[in-house]
């Protein structure tokens, strides 16, 4: 494993290791003594890793499966037992996501903590995914589809959420106009659409909603798996917590998802009506108003977070290229911002 001082890790040296500890765990975990082969490295953001891979066990028969795992504990944001728990805790209300075997902490196995979790047949890179979606035709069942699983997720009684979940301090509003001007002041260069952004939602912010939920944070094109018949799986729960649900909606709506497909407010899947219809008709409650706060708040947040993630890579805490790309992209969400804001 590379590391200070170290050569760095050969393609041939890290399949080799991953193999044995994906094994090894097997053996640990459940008992089982299986073959590792086929090892896939796919695109798992800036956070983590994802390999797909198959287990034969000593009969013949093999099956496919995903580890997802940290390569370091410097950008853990949720425990990954703790993420596996909601995966299953989400699977169990009917919310489309891969089933998970099992979850370790030890670093052993991979080099750091990882779930083993079915490997689910579609596509996630959102510019294949909007061809396949364009030439199937399943935009909008999709986008239905996607309100179906956040009335899903946001049934679930928040206190059965795992326990390291962050919860608001205040309210959700208050918490995030907080955290925002405190990124706005240590993350960026001086910036009038930014700082304008702060005040608009302090003026326009919302009052306490009526009720939390379990939000995942992250339900965008490319943190979910699409097949022949629309949404085959969530993804990345890394970030999800307790909040208002509306905040879930608006960031899945954000334009930076829609991949050019800006008449898609719906991750560039298809129109808000079969999105908000879905939705309520799984027992959500859906406020535009607020549904456009959040949009903005997102769109900033947004900004800021790449931000930090430019930051990370400058600083040395976590060097990679999709953190060094990152801080080009925050004029973008300046010019979406003014699009929202505009009177």
């Amino acid at each position: 494993m590379s590391g200070p001082g170290k050569a760095p890790e050969s393609a041939q040296a890290r399949e080799a290791r991953l193999k044995a500890g994906l094994e090894a765990v097997f053996q640990a975990e459940l008992s089982r003594t299986v073959t590792v082969s086929d090892l896939v490295v796919t695109s798992a953001g800036a956070r983590r890793g994802n390999v797909l891979f198959t287990a034969t066990a000593p009969d013949g028969e093999g099956q496919r499966y995903c580890v997802t795992y940290l390569p370091t504990l410097d950008i853990e944001l949720l425990p990954i037992p703790q993420e596996a728990a909601l995966f299953r805790l989400a699977e169990a209300q009917g919310v489309p996501v891969p089933h998970v075997h099992f979850a370790t902490e030890d670093p052993q196995w991979v080099g750091g903590p990882l779930f083993v979790s079915d490997c689910v047949a579609g596509e996630t890179v959102p510019r294949r995914v909007l061809r396949k979606v364009a030439g199937e035709g399943t935009g909008e069942r999709i986008a239905a589809q996607l309100g179906s699983a956040f009335a899903a997720l946001h049934s679930i009684d928040p206190t059965l959420a795992p326990p390291a979940l962050a919860r608001p301090e205040r309210s959700p509003v208050e918490d995030a106009l907080a955290r925002t001007d405190q990124q706005l002041r240590e993350l960026l260069q001086p910036s009038p659409i930014f700082s304008y952004a702060q005040r608009w939602l302090e003026d326009h912010a919302p009052p306490a909603g009526e009720g939390l939920a379990i939000v995942h944070g992250d339900v965008r094109n490319g943190n979910v798996i699409i097949d022949e018949q629309g949404l085959a799986a969530v993804l990345d729960w890394e970030v999800a917590k307790v909040g208002d649900p509306l905040e879930d909606l608006a960031w899945t709506c954000l334009r930076c998802w829609r991949f050019g497909e800006d008449d898609k407010e719906v991750g560039g899947f298809g129109p808000r009506a079969p999105f908000v219809t879905a939705y309520e008709a799984g027992g959500g409650t859906f406020d535009a108003e607020r549904f456009h706060w959040w949009k903005v708040l997102g769109t900033y947040r947004w900004g800021l977070g790449l931000a930090g993630q430019a930051a990370a890579h400058l600083d040395g805490r976590f060097s990679n290229i999709v953190m060094a790309m990152s801080g080009r992209r925050v004029g973008e969400l300046e010019y979406d911002l003014l699009c929202l804001l505009k009177p």
